[in-house]
């Protein structure tokens, strides 16, 4: 019997660079170095999307990252991160340093690290689990978040959790969808085709009235369903709602008039200049790079919104530097794209400068806040958007949650028009809601909300007050406030 022979492969032949070079990842976490804030220092093999990778994890644990230096050239990736938790103080919370430790140290594994760990730190993720995913994007118009509401609870669906973001006339929303009478994952492919035909057609009206109004171009319509996926948290919808916003061109001024979610005209010129967002590029021709440069207002989040952008446009960032003093943050970002060439055309430039100012644009929003809580029902968030559309208020923002048995709402409103809701007639409103309480913020940068007006309140303002007070308390009885 002739012999046969077999080439010997070495079972440690995968592992032989963590051999050479030492782990995969190394994550160090230093509160002693800086009296005010914690660093956080990451040395890793590299590959495509690491950095967004690790803000995400960043990102997830409320962490607001106040400077940074990232390199990853020659296949390493290094990077330090000067944080702070989201009251202000350095990282103690033990938790939550393992949790970044175990999700950013097995980064080649970051997916599934990521979704086994944060069901321990966020709450909502074993809730999500049990629901089916539905992603809508299109043209926005006055209302169609609360259209969007009703017709998912004329389907005879539960909406377990939404998240809408509405700018420059587009919207994106990503919902939990639950079997209404049995609280279960819808798998019907033909339900599944029913939900999203009807939710298309729904969509599809705002383009109808475009074309109507004289529009050449409209924004595509579209409606995706499928079973969610265990563990996934807040970052991973933000960053969908930012590819949404991207595929339907939130970026570009519509050729109609939108419904402005930008400041008054009658703001001050200082909070203009305070909030006007700066966006640069020009190229390194001695290393083939291109020079990203942002210097805008400073906010949570905002380190995640750029990089999400520039990673989803499948540019990859060689080197970075990230600060903030005085309110405004400085970011610089040495890329190229995933072909290995900088930018070369002047358009190519225009469409990055255009998508990272949408990116930090898309997630504030100038309006009053309502926050909402109330024991969770089906049909529930259906009734209060639909109350608000009835007198004149209009979602440009929407986080709606289920902690336990209740439901947790936060809109962002404006009037039909776009413009501000007058402080007094909210006010007014929720002092005439005795028995249901509210929370009412204003978030106009740089204002705070005025005293009620002792004088009379308007005829319209009665008919608000005792349409909510009413028409509220009829379909749920105990309303409480977040605290």
């Amino acid at each position: 019997m002739k012999k046969v022979c077999w080439p010997y492969f070495d079972p440690e032949f995968d592992n032989l660079p963590e051999r050479i070079y030492g782990p995969p990842c190394r994550v160090c976490i230093d509160n002693d170095s800086m009296e005010d804030c914690t660093v956080i220092k990451v040395d890793s093999v590299n590959k495509q999307g690491i950095l967004l990778e690790v803000v995400q994890v960043l990102t997830n644990v409320n962490l607001t990252i106040l400077k940074s230096y990232i390199s990853s050239d020659a296949g390493w990736f290094m990077d330090v991160f000067h944080v702070k938790d989201e009251h202000g103080n350095k990282l103690k919370d033990q938790k939550v340093i393992n949790y970044i430790q175990q999700a950013i140290g097995t980064i080649r594994e970051i997916q599934s690290t990521v979704k086994a760990c944060s069901k321990d730190v966020f709450n909502n993720a074993d809730q999500q689990s049990e629901h089916t995913a539905i992603e809508m994007s299109g043209t926005d118009r006055p209302g169609l978040f609360s259209e969007i509401s009703a017709a998912l609870a004329d389907l005879h669906c539960n909406i377990v959790e939404a998240h809408a973001w509405s700018h420059n006339a587009r919207l994106a929303c990503v919902a939990y969808i639950s079997d209404q009478s049995t609280d279960t994952p819808i798998d019907d492919p033909h339900r599944l085709a029913t939900i999203e035909d009807h939710l298309t057609t729904v969509l599809r009206a705002t383009s109808t009235t475009t074309i109507q109004t004289g529009s050449e171009t409209a924004s595509p319509q579209e409606v995706k369903t499928a079973e969610f996926l265990e563990g996934t948290n807040m970052t991973d919808v933000e960053r969908r709602l930012h590819q949404l916003m991207l595929s339907v061109g939130d970026f570009d001024t519509p050729s109609f008039e939108p419904m402005s979610t930008s400041l008054p005209s009658g703001s001050d010129e200082d909070n203009e200049e305070g909030r006007k967002t700066i966006v640069s590029i020009e190229n390194c021709h001695e290393k083939w790079y291109s020079i990203v440069s942002i210097e805008c207002k400073d906010r949570p989040r905002l380190m995640f919104d750029t990089v999400c952008t520039l990673t989803d446009m499948q540019y990859v960032i060689f080197h970075a530097s990230i600060s903030s003093r005085e309110g405004r943050s400085f970011q610089e970002y040495f890329i190229r794209h995933v072909d290995g060439c900088a930018l070369s055309t002047e358009d190519e430039k225009d469409r990055v400068i255009k998508c990272l100012e949408a990116a930090i644009e898309r997630r504030v929003c100038e309006g009053v806040r309502l926050e909402l809580s109330a024991e969770n029902r089906v049909g529930l968030l259906s009734d209060i958007t639909r109350v608000l559309r009835e007198n004149g208020l209009t979602v440009v923002r929407a986080d709606v949650e289920t902690q336990g048995e209740k439901a947790v709402n936060a809109f962002y409103v404006r009037d039909i028009s776009g413009n501000d809701v007058d402080m007094d007639f909210v006010e007014s409103v929720k002092k005439e809601m005795d028995v249901i309480d509210l929370e009412v913020k204003n978030d106009r940068g740089g204002s705070t909300p005025r005293p009620s007006s002792p004088q009379r309140s308007p005829v319209g303002l009665f008919s608000l007050g005792d349409v909510l007070k009413s028409q509220i308390e009829r379909f749920s009885h105990s309303f409480i406030s977040i605290n």
